[in-house]
């Protein structure tokens, strides 16, 4: 459920002026519990005010839960990096979306369900919009927070919005860069033609993203990237180095002719995006931390069959 504001207002205002199916109290628990996002980031108060040219999206799984979350618990085996009485870091699996979508499956478990499985171990209420302070892409692995307790989410949350963490990724592209360090400076939004792309374009509804690039090694047509982010947008670093002629090496949606070549050529499987490492400041002990992540096996492979190493 997915629209763009015509005007500027209090978010619960403007959700409800467009959806005359919902109350507003059902509304600003939606908000409450993470169900809405603004321009691609989660906002949970109702009194946000919005301005004309918003994208505002609801998840309609979760705009439709209740307290007692209908998301099954499931030992997923997740690799715990980092725990505290605040937060957990987790190494999160290639192909698993992190919180249910209003184009996925139903029937498809998500991460949510191996976080619920944790929190009921630990004795945590567990809230599936209480819990994610961001998001890493389906494919995409690696170091992701998982918050224990409303105020630490709050908190948590307010270093990605002030841009205080920290985060870096591996990315294995085709083609070698032509600099070896360099800025991508290109705001980004939703594609005009198909929604479920991300795109470089100067509009009204993009927004400002800029991604640091460092290359760690070349090989045959690829190279190794250390990428920072300064932003944190959706598909942010796949958009970006595809817009310099560097896709990902087994992108599927922001893939060349000539990266899906390299990436059949090496016999590639999945994504080679890896979140390698998040710093952050804990609310439990009010330190920094920063904690890194084991590559998945397929990202190794791949590594291997570049004859590329880390």
């Amino acid at each position: 459920m997915e629209f763009t504001a015509s005007a500027s207002g209090r978010l619960d205002a403007v959700i409800a002026s467009q959806h005359d199916d919902l109350s507003r109290s059902k509304i600003q628990t939606a908000i409450k519990q993470g169900a809405v996002t603004v321009n691609d980031e989660i906002i949970k108060k109702s009194s946000y005010q919005t301005q004309e040219g918003d994208v505002i999206s609801i998840d309609p799984q979760l705009l439709t839960t209740s307290p007692q979350s209908p998301i099954e618990s499931i030992d997923q085996h997740l690799e715990i990096l980092f725990e505290d009485d605040a937060v957990l870091v987790l190494n999160k699996p290639a192909g698993i979306a992190v919180h249910p979508g209003h184009a996925a499956d139903p029937t498809e478990p998500t991460l949510l369900s191996g976080v619920r499985f944790l929190f009921e171990e630990r004795g945590i209420a567990f809230s599936p919009g209480a819990v994610l302070a961001h998001r890493l892409d389906k494919p995409t692995t690696g170091c992701i927070i998982v918050v224990k307790n409303n105020n630490s989410h709050e908190a948590v949350q307010k270093q990605f919005e002030q841009r205080t963490t920290k985060k870096t990724y591996l990315a294995l592209v085709s083609g070698v860069p032509e600099h070896t360090e360099a800025t991508i400076d290109a705001p980004i939004g939703r594609n005009l033609t198909d929604r479920t792309r991300m795109s470089v374009l100067k509009t009204s509804k993009t927004r400002d993203a800029v991604t640091d690039y460092k290359v760690l090694e070349t090989g045959e047509d690829c190279a190794l990237l250390a990428c920072t982010l300064h932003t944190g947008r959706t598909h942010q670093i796949r958009v970006h180095l595809t817009s310099i002629g560097h896709p990902i090496l087994g992108d599927k949606t922001y893939g060349s002719p000539t990266s899906d070549k390299t990436t059949a050529h090496f016999g590639i499987k999945g994504l080679c995006l890896h979140a390698k490492s998040i710093g952050f400041v804990s609310p439990a002990d009010n330190q920094e931390h920063l904690v890194e992540a084991p590559m998945h096996v397929n990202f190794l492979s791949a590594l291997k069959k570049t004859g590329l190493t880390v």
